[in-house]
């Protein structure tokens, strides 16, 4: 029996942001080094030192915005040691991640180099937890301002005459953990004063997002917007996905079924999250002119064995693809408040798109939902309906909505094109759906859908094999002028788009 989906095509509701999807690089484990960054004396081939497979991986994504220096590693971070002759800078011992040598052979002039060969905005979190306000003061001056002073005068000695442009600005990271462990009245005055000194000296303002919320923190929402919602720009949520408890975690691969569905219910759980914490961010924002960034989301499952447990290095699976599937579709549908996110993170670290090993990289399975999903960016929110049944295990009071669904439009040469995106988190069962685009003037043109799937639930691409879960098409039969029908497999995601 055909399960129906209504896409409202006559209710144009937000935009979504392209910054939702955007991507997250700290100084943990293979993410920068031996990730994004090989050196410019790598036999890898390299642009300027940068892996050049793993830059156009990301480019083909058409990322939005990249995260950096953490996490963790931001409130630890001292960005002078960072610039100037590679031979002179600090060597440090990175403390959260591994007990590693830092040598800060990646800096402040490589990560916006990244980010111009990515062709995305750089967002840089800062350092409240063990620095002051005049390092972080001295920071911004450093990127941003191209007249005479001292830091502009010391980044021109440092080889850039230009000022760079500086979109985001973290002041702080998971204050009220690794960051401080700080107290929401506390961080809300530190927040108050440190970004007084984030001064715009370039002629595009600076978003300043204040360290937010710890998964269900609501008090430290609360704190935080009475206190200072006037003073920002985004305020940060963080929130991780796992199969059972955080403090004990579980393989990324070899789950069980019982497994598969606890960590559906858990990615599902994103959505009661933003509520609630929107719901606190209203009282105070009725605009909604302060965005919620959820710049730390996706998957932690347990270190993949023989690795160094503090490099955060896990497999990742068709059960991945359908977390990003599911978290992707609730970040669009909540683009009236999530307007950024990042996931974490980029290469080789927790749910990463791109795994590396030598000259060689993998696209994961999220990478590959990521690129379904990447025509959202920019696009106009459609409201949506979904009558398909639950899945789960109802003995175990394990249940979930069987099929997440999201959908947009925009205009491609003169034409209104709808993508619709899918999310079955039925472990066994495929759903016969027929999607109805209430509300359309005029008649479907054509469509199309491509699906990403696996003959299992843990199926993976490796360096050996890494075209086992790929895109492929998806038969899509229009049978009607305003709807058409797809078979969605079990444990799948979808993208299915339409022409009219």
């Amino acid at each position: 029996m055909k399960q129906a989906i209504i896409v409202n095509t006559d209710k144009k509701l937000s935009r979504i942001s392209p910054d939702i999807y955007g991507h997250f690089s700290e100084h943990l484990g293979r993410c920068i080094y031996g990730g994004f960054w090989v050196g410019k004396d790598s036999p890898i081939p390299n642009i300027h030192g940068y892996n050049k497979a793993v830059v156009e991986a990301f480019k083909e994504l058409d990322i939005p915005n990249l995260r950096w220096p953490g996490g963790c590693f931001a409130d630890e971070y001292h960005w002078k040691d960072g610039i100037g002759p590679k031979e002179n800078r600090k060597r440090i011992i990175n403390t959260n991640w591994g007990g590693v040598v830092e040598d800060n052979s990646f800096g402040t002039h490589e990560f916006m180099g990244l980010c111009d060969e990515l062709g995305c905005k750089p967002y840089i979190c800062g350092n409240v937890g063990s620095g002051d306000v005049q390092e972080m003061h001295d920071w911004v001056e450093y990127m941003t301002f191209s007249g005479e002073s001292p830091m502009a005068n010391l980044r021109k000695k440092n080889g850039r005459e230009e000022a760079w442009n500086l979109p985001y600005f973290g002041i702080g990271n998971e204050n009220w953990g690794c960051g401080g462990c700080m107290c929401p009245e506390y961080y809300a005055d530190l927040y108050r004063r440190f970004q007084t000194f984030v001064r715009q000296y370039g002629k595009e303002k600076i978003f300043k997002i204040a360290g937010g919320p710890n998964v269900d923190d609501y008090n430290w929402t609360e704190v935080l917007m009475k206190n200072a919602h006037w003073l920002m720009d985004g305020l940060s949520l963080h929130y991780y996905t796992y199969e059972y408890r955080f403090e004990d975690k579980k393989p990324a691969t070899g789950f069980t079924k019982e497994g598969w569905y606890r960590i559906m219910k858990n990615a599902y759980r994103m959505d009661s999250l933003i509520r609630r914490h929107s719901e606190i961010m209203d009282k105070y924002d009725a605009e909604k002119r302060v965005s919620l960034v959820v710049d730390e989301w996706g998957n932690w499952f347990a270190p993949e064995p023989g690795t160094n447990p503090g490099f955060l290095y896990q497999q990742n699976s068709v059960c991945d693809a359908v977390v990003a599937g599911i978290h992707l579709n609730i970040f669009n549908n909540h683009s009236d408040r999530v307007r950024m996110a990042n996931l974490a993170q980029a290469v080789n670290v927790l749910q990463a798109p791109v795994l590396t090993e030598g000259d060689k990289i993998v696209l994961t399975p999220t990478w590959h939902v990521l690129h379904l999903y990447k025509a959202h960016m920019g696009a106009t929110l459609l409201p949506t309906s979904v009558a398909s049944p639950m899945a789960g295990l109802e003995e175990k009071d394990i249940i979930v909505p069987g099929v997440s669904v999201s959908a947009s439009e925009k205009t491609v040469d003169g034409k209104t094109q709808y993508l619709i995106t899918l999310a079955n988190a039925d472990e066994e069962k495929s759903k016969s759906l027929e999607i109805g685009l209430a509300g359309l003037k005029g008649a479907i043109a054509s469509a199309k859908a491509s699906v990403v799937t696996g003959e299992k639930m843990d199926s993976i691409n490796t360096f050996e094999n890494p075209d086992f879960v790929t895109e492929k098409t998806l038969s899509v039969e229009i049978v009607s002028k305003d709807s058409v029908s797809i078979e969605l497999p079990s444990h799948s995601v979808a993208a299915v788009t339409i022409v009219a």
